[in-house]
């Protein structure tokens, strides 16, 4: 592969990958890779957007005025990154609202980062799941022809209810979910008992009896997070003590504004 085919293949590249360039045949006689890099710096032809991560410039661009893809960052600001939360959401084409904070999964703790008006948000993956489960649910997509790591539907759902302050807050979560015409419920249901965690998996169940006819939801579906509700009512929001009314079906304190579903409200 020639230099040239890298760079257009690969509009957003991390070192490690343009060192693995270096290891073909034809890139081993060319200038050393650190040269090549400051050269093209130099061209206008390369953003270095932070350590160890490039962002291709197409000829003819300005660089300080280039878009850059933000999914595609996301995706690479880490060996490890998996796209999530309302980021997941937004690019399955589900978000209600288009936002400018972009979540990301990492085993690391990369620093927050800002970029043309984007921030970009590294996020532990859930404790409870040990190595072999940390993709459960998580898919390669195609993204101007790179391939990026993104966390299905079935595993969004559970995760923005486990935390909706990654979601864009309650009306964000339930409109974009909402949105979805189906779910593979035996996954949600999976995944949701692997967190192992009593009160999301009693936002999974409220959220799925709410809409148990137009998901097709069965009782098996319930029964078994029911099974793993808390066994004393717990606030939906666990950092919060607003104003909420008891499911007690779920053992959870829900939000008058979900209950009654105020954003429907006309002003």
């Amino acid at each position: 592969m020639k230099l040239q085919e890298f760079l257009t293949k690969n509009p957003v590249f991390t070192y490690e990958e343009f060192a693995g360039f270096f290891k073909t045949k034809e890139s081993r006689s060319v200038r050393t890779k650190d040269s090549l890099l400051a050269y093209h710096f130099r061209k206008g032809r390369l953003l270095r957007i932070k350590r160890g991560l490039f962002v291709t410039v197409p000829p003819g661009e300005d660089p300080k005025a280039y878009p850059v893809d933000p999914f595609l960052l996301a995706a690479k600001m880490t060996e490890d990154s998996v796209l999530a939360y309302h980021t997941a959401l937004e690019f399955h084409g589900k978000a209600h609202s288009v936002h400018e904070r972009f979540f990301y999964l990492t085993a690391t703790s990369p620093r927050p980062l800002t970029f043309l008006g984007y921030r970009f948000r590294g996020v532990k993956f859930p404790k409870k799941l040990d190595d072999g489960k940390k993709l459960f649910c998580v898919n390669s997509e195609e993204r101007i022809g790179v391939s990026v790591r993104v966390t299905n539907l079935e595993r969004t759902l559970v995760d923005v209810l486990d935390r909706p302050e990654l979601g864009g807050g309650w009306e964000e979560i339930w409109r974009s979910l909402e949105s979805v015409e189906f779910f593979n419920l035996d996954q949600v249901v999976e995944y949701t008992l692997l967190l192992r965690n009593r009160t999301t998996a009693a936002k999974v169940g409220f959220f799925l009896e709410q809409h148990h006819e137009t998901l097709m939801v069965n009782d098996s579906h319930l029964d078994a997070l029911r099974n793993l509700r808390p066994q004393k009512p717990h606030y939906m929001i666990r950092t919060s003590r607003k104003p909420g009314r008891l499911v007690a079906n779920w053992n959870l304190v829900v939000p008058i504004e979900i209950l009654n579903r105020s954003w429907q409200e006309v002003l």
